[in-house]
């Protein structure tokens, strides 16, 4: 094994010769959008000419590796092979190339290093620039200090590595199969929620709730939070859906009662008012159901809580509110500029819910909790292999 740095196994940014291209050559162009976030792959590629992308984008080759500098690209793990259709790409001027030497270190065995627990959070504490401009330090990435092993040892690294993720991602792909499934089956009993084409009665959701009203934020902000307390949910914790409770914030049972307004009951949707329209995970609309105890849980004054009659099915206006039809209608209506849109109460009040016999909603529901339920397995199991994957990973770098 050997005691090295990055910049002595790859060529950050390699310079680009179009001296040995002609200006008509055929190109990949990649944006910063076509990565997922911690998808680690190129989803979609563009196709162009060289004469378009000489100026203000990056170039590589096909199989170097192409890392976000910037947050938070950076921080949700943008980081991909750059498998493209042509020899030449660009992109970006937000990601890093990294271009590695074949005779001393794989491309895929430095890409698992990089997409360590160990990299990126060293990562995240040497970054330079404004707060909301902060890019990755050049020298941090070209001084981080790696121990190789031979190609040999490296090559059966990788093979593990592969096959645990080739069995993380199937168990993803199941996960969407099941999504897909219960999207199949509401169009197939209801018709598309927005256009009604079954024509089914439409009634308000004001119609349909006792109370729509927007949390609060307390004054001090995050000054208020406790450890322990009440459960404080803020836009980042909800989701399609789901609520997602990594990032949960506490407040005291004395700010709690001073916001009683916006105190959740057990079965109470929420659904965020404010967000970006032209973002994969656009915050603006997101809608899950609280779950918990009566009185122990409040929100911000980014979400709003819908209470519905006791006669709704829940989880039936809880699908319509996150099926796509209706994320395109909530783009429609919202207001503001497109950094931030919102959504108005009034709007909110007014939403349209087709409303077909209870009878078929409830079996809808019951389709639902059964799909649920398998789901919510599998994303166990999924959570499970992925931390026996980070765990493999940190062993298999452990001196890096």
């Amino acid at each position: 094994m050997s005691n090295l740095k990055i910049k002595d196994v790859a060529t950050i940014n390699p310079r680009f010769d179009k001296a040995n291209y002609k200006i008509d050559t055929s190109v990949s162009f990649i944006p910063m959008a076509a990565i997922s976030d911690k998808n680690y792959k190129i989803e979609k590629e563009d196709e162009g000419v060289l004469s378009k992308y000489l100026k203000g984008y990056t170039s590589f080759e096909k199989g170097d590796i192409l890392l976000a500098k910037i947050t938070p690209c950076f921080e949700n793990g943008k980081i991909a092979i750059a498998n493209i259709s042509h020899m030449i790409g660009f992109g970006s001027t937000e990601f890093i190339v990294i271009r590695t030497n074949p005779k001393i270190i794989l491309t895929k065995f430095l890409f698992y290093i990089l997409r360590s627990e160990k990299f990126m959070a060293l990562g995240k504490n040497n970054m330079t620039g404004s707060a909301g401009q902060k890019r990755l330090r050049r020298d941090f990435l070209e001084n981080y200090p790696i121990i190789l092993p031979s190609l040999e040892e490296q090559q059966n690294i990788v093979k593990i590595l592969d096959q645990v993720e080739s069995v993380i991602q199937k168990r993803k792909v199941a996960i969407t199969l099941l999504d897909d499934y219960l999207k199949a089956v509401f169009i197939e009993m209801f018709g598309d929620p927005v256009e009604n084409s079954k024509s089914w009665d439409v009634k308000k959701l004001k119609d349909m709730s006792l109370k729509i009203h927007s949390g609060n934020t307390p004054k001090g902000g995050a000054q208020v939070y406790v450890k322990e307390g009440v459960l404080f949910l803020r836009s980042q914790n909800v989701w399609r859906n789901r609520l997602d409770l990594d990032d949960v914030a506490f407040i005291s049972e004395e700010t709690h009662n001073k916001m009683r307004n916006s105190s959740l009951e057990h079965k109470d949707l929420i659904m965020t008012k404010t967000g970006r329209i032209n973002t994969e995970n656009s915050s603006l609309g997101r809608a899950a159901i609280y779950l918990g105890e009566n009185n122990r849980a409040n929100i911000n004054g980014h979400v709003y809580m819908i209470r519905l009659k006791k006669d709704t099915v829940h989880e039936f206006v809880l699908f319509i509110l996150t099926t796509n039809e209706y994320r395109e209608y909530i783009r429609r209506i919202c207001v503001g500029g497109i950094d931030k849109r919102q959504i108005n109460k009034v709007h909110l009040e007014e939403f349209p819910i087709i409303s077909p016999p209870n009878e078929l909603q409830n079996k809808f529901s019951e389709i639902v909790h059964k799909t649920e339920s398998i789901k919510q397995k599998m994303l166990l199991q999924s959570q499970e292999l992925d931390i026996q994957f980070q765990a493999l990973m940190q062993k298999s770098f452990s001196n890096t």
